[in-house]
């Protein structure tokens, strides 16, 4: 559904990621893990058409991303950034109802499929309480939520997350994950930055391990996560064990 040929981005002098190849599975959860750095982030928003690529390109449904008008890109792919501005007064339900723009016409008039969409993603995420409230008035973790509601309310096949469990206290980052996973089944691809192994291990279905702007190792995380691995690409003497609930593979640092 989305792939990278030959991508190369720089920031000035500095290149960030390098001639990198890569294609993200379809209807996956994909986890881009990898040390402060590496370049997780700027290759995210080169997929949703944020950063240029110097050279190379990146390609959805085998068209290049240049292709697409951006109301047609934003019916596709939605993008949760690292950094989010907040409207100054904005209510909770005015920002989760910006996710339906791509779909209305230079009215903004919401129709009733719009509205329930709009409804049902804030119930999801559990801001509906918030509704009329300000978002800068709600602490962080509430206002991530609302700004995930967006874009849920977007309803993109594909969604992409940049390091979404910040501010979020743990069990909201679970519910996060298990959120994630119901994207999933409903045929959504997500693509998703972490900083946390072990979540990115237990909730997603395929890796891609970058160091230095290059992709170091991809796979099901039971094929990558290795304790080489950690040692290589983050400098950690760690044992990587089976997780006791998921079965999946997690480490503990020493």
């Amino acid at each position: 559904m989305i792939s990278t040929e030959n991508l190369t981005i720089a920031y000035g002098d500095k290149v960030i990621i390098n001639d990198l190849n890569l294609t993200l599975q379809k209807g996956k959860i994909t986890a881009l893990i990898g040390p402060n750095g590496c370049g997780k982030s700027t290759l995210l928003k080169a997929l949703a058409r944020i950063n240029k690529a110097n050279a190379g390109q990146v390609l959805l449904n085998n068209q290049p991303l240049s292709s697409y008008a951006d109301k047609q890109l934003a019916q596709q792919m939605s993008l949760l950034p690292q950094i989010l501005i907040t409207p100054e007064g904005i209510t909770v339900q005015r920002l989760v109802e910006y996710g339906r723009s791509p779909y209305i016409s230079h009215w903004g008039k919401l129709g009733d499929q719009d509205k329930n969409i709009v409804n049902a993603a804030m119930q999801e995420t559990q801001v509906s309480e918030f509704a009329t409230q300000a978002v800068e008035s709600l602490s962080g973790g509430q206002r991530q939520r609302a700004w995930i509601a967006m874009i849920l309310a977007q309803d993109t096949d594909i969604i992409m997350l940049d390091e979404p469990t910040t501010y979020l206290d743990l069990s909201h980052q679970i519910e996060l994950m298990k959120l994630m996973q119901a994207m999933k089944n409903k045929g959504k691809t997500v693509i998703v930055v972490l900083h946390d192994l072990n979540q990115a291990c237990r909730y997603s279905d395929h890796l891609v391990v970058m160091k230095e702007g290059a992709v170091i190792a991809e796979g099901e995380p039971e094929e990558v996560f290795t304790e080489q691995l950690l040692r290589d690409v983050f400098s950690l003497e760690a044992k990587v064990i089976k997780d006791p609930i998921a079965d999946t593979p997690m480490c503990v640092a020493y």
